[in-house]
């Protein structure tokens, strides 16, 4: 069984309920402890129901809280999703056979049983996602409450599809409960790192080149799609920045960066300093597994030890990464790309996925070298 070690990133209740709570129409219990509740409330903002269980359950049995919390909200006209932790795995007692009387989904999906992604995929194979050829347009997946800057990438792919004439059918996992089982047969990504897996995966929209391909390869499935405003316009917005970082190189050094996030997010990262900065890539360090084939020194960090031995053998110019990378680097420029970015006040929804990502990137990293300059 594999077990949840990794002390940066969360354990798979977190991600079984950032996959549920995503679905409007879904209530989701957490059921444990009031730590086991206050995690994930605070990391998803999203309102999230918890049993509470104190000593007293974990000794006589948390059946009847369990029932009561069903109860409360058994009478609303949302779908109740039950998502176990550890204390109650332990226990071992059979959830099933206490909620029997009650239409339930049911994760078992314990914090020792993996990390945020096996609890986002168990979560999601529970609801039994379902395709129907009948449906047009394209999925947009790999979004989640958990991701700050999922909101923006949902609003900025419906910007771009919308412009090619393509309608959006399921975003996984932030849609309505209905749309789970009406899913196209057609997918882009936003993050590959939490992909449903449903309809056929089109391409990824990390990265202008990768959304030009994607956007390409649309035209292939939707045959009434008209791909040259999106096309035209990542042309454009490409020069802009080729511009504004050919002006910052002028006065500049490239940067030394060490990248911190996951996987998906920090091949685009590295990419992306790359191709306009020129910057050297001193290390990238991934919170889930590593990325094949990828021409930059590569590995998974699990601790923040690990991650400060990291930044000080590479003396980056700027650090890529989360609020925990912030707390251990001293002179480096820092932009927040992984959660949790706390601290900060976070108002609109900026994206990293398509156009409008790669510049709120570029325009975040330059700002960031230029203060730090």
């Amino acid at each position: 069984m594999p077990e949840c070690t990794n002390p940066l990133w969360p354990c798979a209740m977190t991600g079984a309920a950032a996959c549920l709570a995503g679905f409007d129409g879904i209530t989701v219990i957490i059921h444990g402890s009031s730590g086991c509740y206050y995690y994930p409330a605070t990391l998803l903002h999203a309102p999230l129901r918890g049993t509470f269980i104190v000593e007293e359950d974990v000794i006589f049995g948390s059946e009847q809280r369990l029932l009561e919390v069903v109860g409360e909200v058994s009478s609303s006209s949302q779908r109740i999703a039950v998502v176990t932790t550890c204390v109650p795995a332990i226990l071992g007692e059979d959830i099933r056979a206490i909620l029997a009387a009650h239409d339930i989904i049911f994760i078992d999906s314990p914090g020792f049983s993996g990390d945020f992604e096996q609890g986002y995929r168990s979560a999601l194979l529970a609801l039994k996602p379902l395709i129907d050829p009948g449906v047009k347009g394209i999925n947009i997946d790999g979004a989640s409450l958990f991701d700050p800057f999922s909101r923006g990438n949902i609003l900025e792919l419906s910007r771009l599809l919308a412009n090619a004439g393509v309608a959006v059918a399921t975003v996984y996992s932030m849609d309505t409960r209905a749309k789970v089982w009406q899913a196209s047969p057609f997918t882009i990504t936003t993050n590959e790192d939490i992909a449903s897996g449903v309809g056929t995966k089109i391409g990824s929209t990390l990265g202008l080149d990768e959304l030009k391909t994607t956007f390409e390869k649309i035209v292939t499935v939707v045959k009434e799609a008209h791909i040259d405003p999106v096309i035209k316009e990542i042309e454009q917005e490409e020069e802009r920045i080729n511009h504004a970082c050919d002006k910052y190189l002028r006065r500049f050094d490239p940067p030394r960066a060490a990248i911190f996030s996951w996987s998906s997010y920090a091949v685009f990262a590295a990419k992306s300093l790359a191709t306009y900065l020129d910057a050297e890539i001193a290390c990238v360090s991934t919170r889930t597994a590593p990325p094949q084939a990828i021409p930059y020194p590569v590995q998974q960090a699990d601790g923040l030890p690990q991650v400060q031995a990291l930044i000080e053998a590479h003396e980056p110019d700027l650090v890529i990464g989360s609020s925990f990378e912030r707390s251990v680097i001293t002179t480096a420029a820092f932009v927040g790309l992984t959660p949790p970015l706390r601290g900060r006040v976070r108002l609109t929804s900026r994206p990293i996925a398509g156009i409008t990502g790669t510049l709120c990137f570029m325009e975040e990293v330059l700002n960031a070298c230029m203060d730090r300059k």
